[in-house]
């Protein structure tokens, strides 16, 4: 085989080739994103009528919501991040499997008792509840299997007020493959035909920790996000890896081969919307994530978020690419230039201009705006965004 580096200049979007991934998705080009939480649902959805072939690397390391009680109850990575991407890019009509689809997107109802929890839980366990006997056998008893392992190893306090019947699921899955991912995200893949691959960055049980401009260390994500603690009240300057006690080097948490692998096919790397340190940054920490993304000449784009990131406090856009160029770096060399790990940032129309040109001024990276988001809201517009990434390819 030879290797040539060919530099090209495409519209955006490209008709062509927009017009050729919508009428032959499962042809559609691998577009890696470093990514967690909800943030790219919408786009992940919209996504898989382009391409089937996305690739998504998800951060183990929320520490809050129904994750935090598994994390709790079991000393496992969360799962929540990995069980939302996999339901945004399964096959939601009628050729998949809308009855585990259903099932996996289930949640216990918030207010209820707790004699009305035990009794949803019972029905669960007896294989009667209405969105299990809904699943045709054999993958009912697979299903209800993985959801029994779950109850034997579950402790009695656990609290299942709100709890996600597909995390739930998901934590049975990984107690009964000797505590490992890989095995049941790659089963319920199968269960409800999702459209690209979603894994772990990491399987590891680590939180994510940082240090603030005024000192402070916080080593837990649900104290960073501004969702169920206060906003941060100091910039971050730093993002490293912790077991919520002390710093966890990134050796320590390399980058699996097999994720290796996936960043050296991918046509497009994407560094999404999402929470700035938690959603993204996070991901790029581990050991091997730098020299990965520096080995591979294609498209790398960094896709800033909309509306406002408590993450983010205090950093304008250079800063947030400076955020993300920083564990890279520290990965595969700091002498390396920006553009070997970005090589464009793609904002909004509604992003001041000097805002972009800082970019460019401080990190060499072409910092282009485009019409992507939609109107009225601080959001984008899960279609354009996929049209984009579709024609970078």
């Amino acid at each position: 085989m030879t290797r040539i580096r060919i530099a090209r200049e495409i519209a955006l979007p490209d008709d062509l080739r927009v017009a050729r991934a919508r009428s032959a998705p499962h042809l559609g080009p691998r577009i890696l994103f470093f990514s967690g939480g909800s943030a790219l649902n919408g786009i992940s959805r919209q996504l898989k009528h382009y391409s089937f072939n996305s690739i998504h690397l998800i951060t183990p390391f929320d520490s809050g919501g129904s994750s935090q009680m598994l994390r709790a109850a079991f000393d496992m990575p969360a799962v929540g991040d990995l069980r939302s991407r996999l339901m945004a890019l399964a096959d939601e009509t009628v050729l998949g499997q809308p009855d585990i689809y259903a099932l996996f997107n289930y949640r216990l109802p918030r207010d209820a008792t707790p004699k009305a929890l035990r009794s949803e839980v019972t029905q669960l366990k007896d294989g009667a509840h209405p969105l299990l006997s809904a699943i045709s056998k054999p993958m009912r008893h697979l299903i209800h299997s993985l959801f029994q392992n779950f109850l034997d190893a579950v402790p009695d306090e656990f609290d299942f007020r709100n709890a996600s019947i597909g995390n739930l699921i998901l934590a049975g899955g990984y107690l009964s493959n000797d505590r490992a991912l890989e095995p049941v995200l790659f089963l319920m893949s199968k269960m409800v035909d999702v459209r690209g691959t979603v894994r772990a960055v990491v399987d590891e049980n680590l939180q994510m920790g940082v240090d603030l401009r005024d000192g402070r260390r916080i080593q837990s994500q649900r104290l960073v996000s501004g969702k169920e603690a206060a906003p941060i009240d100091s910039p971050i300057t730093r993002i490293f890896l912790s077991d919520g006690i002390r710093e966890v080097p990134p050796a320590l948490a390399p980058l699996p081969k097999r994720n290796r692998k996936l960043i050296g096919r991918a046509d497009v790397i994407c560094y999404p919307p999402g929470s700035l340190y938690s959603s993204v940054a996070v991901n790029l920490v581990p050991a091997g994530v730098g020299r990965a993304i520096a080995a591979r000449q294609v498209p790398k784009v960094y896709l800033p978020g909309l509306g406002t990131d408590p993450e983010a406090l205090g950093h304008d856009l250079s800063d947030q690419v400076a955020a993300l160029l920083a564990p890279l770096r520290a990965d595969a060399g700091h002498d390396l230039p920006a553009d070997t790990f970005i090589s464009h940032v793609i904002c909004d129309l509604s992003r001041d201009a000097r805002d972009c040109a800082r970019v460019t001024d401080r990190h060499g990276i072409p910092c282009l705006r485009l019409p992507l988001g939609q109107q009225g809201q601080p959001k984008y517009a899960p279609r354009r965004v996929a049209e984009l990434l579709v024609s970078l390819d």
